[in-house]
């Protein structure tokens, strides 16, 4: 299983595979020990997000690069097809000269550096690309591995997670210790983080249970749990009546009503998982669906409600994602 790892990291593995990967994280057993060494990678991936920003190459160099490579190997041919000088009189044959032969090394090498370099220039914008739509990949995954978790609370109790209508539980991010607690979900198994987010770069990020967040309260931690709690993910805030009460996050199995999402900055505009701006958001049919961030909001603002607030809907068509700590 441990030679799926990277795979699974980069979202290389097929679904059945991934699937077998995601069981064994969860393995009572072996689960733990699978998870560190799992983190241990994602550490080690982490120096390539600093080459996530395609430079521009300037216009025309791989034409230029080509024909220099070009031009030095007809050079190379010519200095070989050259005859050579006759040796001189009493000159040993091994202090002969041979003609060409250090320059055809240093063209030889010059040939090399310039092929790498036009590989470099082709191939790193591909590499990159590769390790974004990885990165977009494994974000899918966790909403839809996180989907079957709410789908499974909902079949149970006949409603989705829903926070306390008022008081220092009710959070967006309450549904993770929800899940947790029924054992839904894994407290440590990087479900609810993003690749490469100062929660996943953290390597310590763990949902806390129900009984360990009401066990916090009035103490200086509960702040900081409440406020990471949910990971990297918004939910629902839901909608309040008329009279002002929370009402339950029923499943209706709506296409268009978003149930999960990229938590959202503190502007509560966009979500800062992405550095290429890509949302995702989970519907309550269980599907994904991946926004740019021109397309966010066209509909019906995704973070905020139809008073312009971030707070629970004003009736039950408007649909407002909350990050971990906002209150409905």
């Amino acid at each position: 299983m441990r030679e799926d790892l990277v795979g699974h990291l980069l979202g290389a593995l097929e679904p059945s595979e991934s699937n077998a990967v995601e069981r064994a994280l969860a393995d009572p057993d072996r689960g733990p020990s699978l998870r560190h060494d799992l983190e241990r990678l994602r550490l080690g991936l982490q120096p390539l997000a600093g080459d996530r920003d395609v430079l521009p190459a300037p216009s025309g160099l791989a034409g230029r690069t080509m024909r220099f490579i070009v031009e030095q190997e007809a050079a190379a041919r010519m200095e070989a097809n050259r005859p050579l000088p006759m040796p001189r009189k009493n000159v040993s044959e091994e202090d002969t000269p041979t003609r060409g032969r250090g320059n055809r090394g240093w063209i030889d090498r010059a040939i090399m550096a310039a092929s790498a370099l036009a590989a470099c220039v082709l191939v790193a914008p591909l590499l990159l690309d590769s390790i974004a739509q990885s990165r977009a990949r494994r974000a899918e995954r966790n909403l839809l591995k996180t989907s079957g978790a709410l789908q499974g609370y909902a079949d149970a109790h006949r409603v989705f997670p829903t926070p306390p209508t008022s008081g220092p539980l009710s959070r967006a991010g309450l549904y993770a210790p929800t899940l947790v607690s029924e054992q839904r979900l894994v407290a440590d198994d990087g479900t609810l983080v993003c690749p490469d987010t100062p929660l996943s770069r953290s390597g310590t990020f763990r949902v806390p249970t129900l009984e360990e967040l009401e066990r916090a309260i009035g103490t200086p931690q509960f702040e900081e749990m409440v406020r990471t709690m949910g990971g990297d993910y918004g939910y629902t805030l839901g909608h309040r009546d008329a009279s002002g009460t929370l009402q339950p996050n029923r499943d209706r199995r709506r296409t268009h009503h978003p149930l999960m999402a990229d938590a959202p900055n503190d502007g509560g505009e966009r979500s800062s998982n992405h550095p290429d701006g890509l949302h995702h958001v989970l519907f309550e049919d269980g599907h994904v669906k991946r926004l740019a961030p021109a397309d966010l909001h066209s509909d019906d603002h995704l973070f905020k409600n139809h008073d312009g607030n971030i707070a629970a809907g004003v009736d039950e068509d408007d649909a407002v994602i909350g990050d971990s700590e906002d209150q409905p």
